[in-house]
């Protein structure tokens, strides 16, 4: 199952209800500082039970409180549901056969507390449920009481497996038709269960696993920060391993039950009286719980490091995360993470979203994060975009993206022109700081060695970096450019020899930039590391490397010379003289030898001639 909405309603600061939609790989929830992002985390923290979340009554909206509510909500949709699953004995049911969908065929869960402790009162689905008494009932009833009504309506010759509640009941509601339908709280928190087992535990058993991250945890022994997120790996390998578990379970109760029987069997030979007032049963289920956290060499645990270790442990965790090979049937994940780039240094910021975004386009795996980080959010896909806002009484508002979302999102995060702007007269936008590097360095060596006449800096061209290519940030940036009065183009990695969906991205962009009649630019190269030369590395380093045009070649440098790969054109490119830059980037075209790099940055002067 994959989270579609959550809803929230007199839940702190958002008093209707208030609909948030999920995206199926990355959300992106942006917006100024106590506006009502981190509320979206938590509410999904206490609706997943997470560890150390718990509401209680300061969650309760006190402007509804005061008007006489006496009730908050969160609600989650789900889609993706399972074909089949099992309510009772063996036997396969689904969650539209038996009615338990909403009108938009998702199953909503719709948690209930209460406004003075903030306790749960109730859990309910949200669904079309037959609004006939007798059908309304079907799923509280035993099955010896599902037979009685069976017979009562004479039916009973048509249930192919009478031992099956599942098919008593499709075959009562197949001989009720036609019947209406209204939209029922089904309470599932009690009263609603088969013979061995509560429909909710059934379908509680489905629901993705929930992990959230947030930027600002005490340092306690108890802190769950101690644990995570490397105890959320405990909990992901008990949610792949739960048929084997419940397997196991079932086999240690029939084993005491037996053991119990016969021993109540043998008690009633002696004291009959006794045996018949006894029942054996067990008084709670096993509890299968695992610790594990990460020392250091002098024993102090994660939750007694600083912020940044900590964070930056979480950042080498979704990274290993993301490398990993998603496995088959696996429930779904939600990784929830709040302000990513609290206490770290920029660069472990960006490769931290990377991992995020690599981790999302895995199956079974979504992401929910919340920044006001301009160089983030501009990572983002536009699609998972969620603008957190206020109107007029304060009240938090979701907008989706559009144009004049995005805009507005830009303004508020402070996505602005970077310095120079004030001098500018031509807007060169590229997607990071490696390429404000790679154009300023190339540029001002170039001039210096005689090959160009000016340099970017000397007519007025000023780099901006914008995100990753497609990123928000990108398209947000692109429309405040036409604003800021001066021509504009795009300078973008081509990523020849990467993902097809890598090359599809880019001739997209490129279709849209152009269509709006201004230049797009792309390298010839896979991306700007490959311009980097062999000769000058060894000589730096004494390393030899080896890499073409289309191969990843700053995680070759990187690996080769121990560098961070998106550190490689800071290291290195500032130090390649202008005779390296012109012959790295020589290609033949009509017979004829032709600079790249020459010719790009000719053509970025001229765009304020």
């Amino acid at each position: 199952m994959r989270l579609r909405t959550v809803k929230l309603t007199n839940f702190r600061g958002y008093q209707a209800t208030t609909i948030i939609p999920i995206d199926s790989a990355m959300t992106g929830i942006v917006g100024r500082n106590d506006y009502g992002k981190s509320t979206i985390l938590e509410a999904l923290a206490i609706f997943f039970e997470t560890e150390g979340a718990k509401a209680d009554k300061s969650d309760m909206n006190c402007f509804t409180l005061a008007g006489g509510a006496e009730q908050f909500e969160i609600a989650c949709e789900f889609d993706g549901l399972p074909d089949a699953l099992v309510l009772d004995e063996n036997a396969e049911t689904s969650l539209a056969q038996e009615y338990l969908l909403n009108a938009d065929g998702a199953l909503e869960i719709v948690k209930t507390f209460n406004s003075t402790a903030g306790k749960l009162i109730r859990t309910a689905i949200r669904c079309q449920h037959p609004s006939d008494a007798e059908l309304a009932t079907l799923l509280s009833l035993k099955i010896a009481d599902v037979k009685k009504l069976g017979e009562k309506r004479g039916i009973a010759d048509q249930v192919a497996d009478k031992r099956v509640a599942s098919q008593w009941r499709q075959t009562i509601r197949i001989n009720a038709q036609p019947f209406e339908c209204k939209e029922t709280l089904l309470d599932v928190s009690k009263g609603l269960s088969t013979d061995s087992k509560s429909v909710w535990e059934r379908i509680e058993a489905q629901l993705p696993t929930f992990a959230l991250f947030k930027s600002d945890r005490e340092s306690s022994d108890g802190d769950a920060e101690a644990k995570n997120p490397l105890q959320q790996a405990v909990k992901e390998a008990q949610a792949t391993l739960q048929q084997q578990i419940s397997a196991l379970e079932q086999q240690i109760e029939a084993s005491v039950l037996d053991v119990a029987t016969r021993t109540l069997d043998k008690l009633r030979e002696m004291a009959p009286e006794l045996a018949n007032e006894l029942t054996p049963r067990f008084k709670e289920k096993p509890k299968w719980t695992f610790s594990f956290t990460l020392d250091g060499e002098n024993g102090i645990p994660i939750n007694k490091r600083g912020s940044g270790v900590r964070r930056l442990i979480l950042l080498n965790f979704f990274r290993a995360e993301a490398e990993k090979a998603a496995g088959g049937a696996q429930r779904n994940v939600i990784y929830a993470i709040e302000e990513p780039e609290t206490s770290q240094h920029p660069n472990y910021q960006m490769m931290l979203m990377k991992a995020l975004l690599d981790l999302s386009n895995q199956p079974n795996r979504q992401i929910v994060v919340t920044t006001h980080t301009p160089a983030l959010a501009g990572l983002m896909p536009i699609d998972g975009i969620r603008y957190v806002s206020r109107d007029e009484q304060g009240t938090p508002i979701v907008k989706m993206p559009s144009n004049e979302v995005l805009r507005q999102a830009a303004e508020s995060l402070g996505v602005l022109p970077e310095s120079g702007m004030e001098r500018a007269k031509g807007v060169v936008l590229v997607e990071g700081k490696s390429d404000v590097i790679f154009l300023r360095h190339a540029s001002n060596t170039l001039k210096a060695a005689g090959y160009i006449e000016s340099s970017l800096a000397d007519v007025g061209v000023v780099p901006i970096l914008i995100g990753g290519c497609g990123s928000v940030k990108h398209w947000v940036t692109l429309n405040l450019a036409d604003d800021l009065g001066v021509p504009w183009c795009v300078f973008l990695d081509s990523d020849i020899g990467g993902s097809p969906e890598q090359i599809v991205s880019l001739a997209k962009r490129k279709q849209e930039v152009e269509g709006r009649n201004r230049l797009f630019y792309s390298t010839r190269k896979r991306e700007i590391e490959n311009y980097l030369c062999p000769d000058m590395i060894e000589a730096k380093t004494g390393v030899k490397v080896s890499f073409t045009e289309t191969c990843d070649a700053k995680k070759i440098i990187g690996r080769a010379v121990g560098v961070k790969p998106d550190d490689v054109i800071d290291k290195f490119w500032p130090l390649m003289t202008a005779e390296q830059i012109l012959q790295c980037s020589m290609y033949q075209e009509d017979g004829e030898e032709k600079s790249e790099l020459g010719l790009l940055l000719k053509s970025l002067a001229a765009l304020v001639a």
